[in-house]
């Protein structure tokens, strides 16, 4: 085939370091907006950006040129810096060290939306550790909670 093809969707979960809860109202569509455009300055296509006070979702095709750690390295990087210049309360924010990053089938695209814009009313339920450790079940992952939660 002469050319490179690729269709690959994501599912990207991190927090604030420490779950420090900086992701405000005053902040959030704009800190969305950035991360959207990271994705998109990497080649990427961010389908949908929602979270709490503390950790963001992501759902994003991921770009055929750039690995998966480049790639999210890129929009905690960006997003980082950008939050550092919203004032005070903002210059000791942080991004946690690891993240979760989960394939989506082309036929979950829809339901992973629902999911993702439904974030703030789901986290009055369940905490993102109970989440994630539903995520890990589901993707047969194995994981050392001392390590995740930094």
């Amino acid at each position: 085939m002469p050319q490179s093809l690729s269709q690959i969707y994501l599912h990207i979960v991190f927090s604030t370091k420490q779950r420090k809860t900086f992701i405000d109202a005053t902040i959030e569509p704009e800190l969305f907006n950035i991360i959207g455009g990271i994705i998109k300055k990497d080649g990427g296509v961010p389908f949908l950006i929602n979270g709490t006070e503390d950790h963001v979702h992501i759902l994003s095709g991921f770009p055929k040129s750039m690995t998966l750690s480049d790639f999210i390295r890129n929009i905690k990087h960006g997003s980082s810096v950008w939050i550092k210049t919203k004032g005070n309360r903002y210059r000791d924010f942080a991004w946690q060290n690891g993240y979760g990053a989960f394939s989506v089938s082309s036929s979950k695209i829809k339901t992973v939306k629902d999911y993702i814009a439904k974030q703030k009313e789901h986290h009055k339920k369940e905490t993102l550790e109970e989440e994630l450790a539903k995520f890990f079940k589901q993707y047969n992952l194995d994981y050392n909670s001392k390590y995740y939660w930094d």
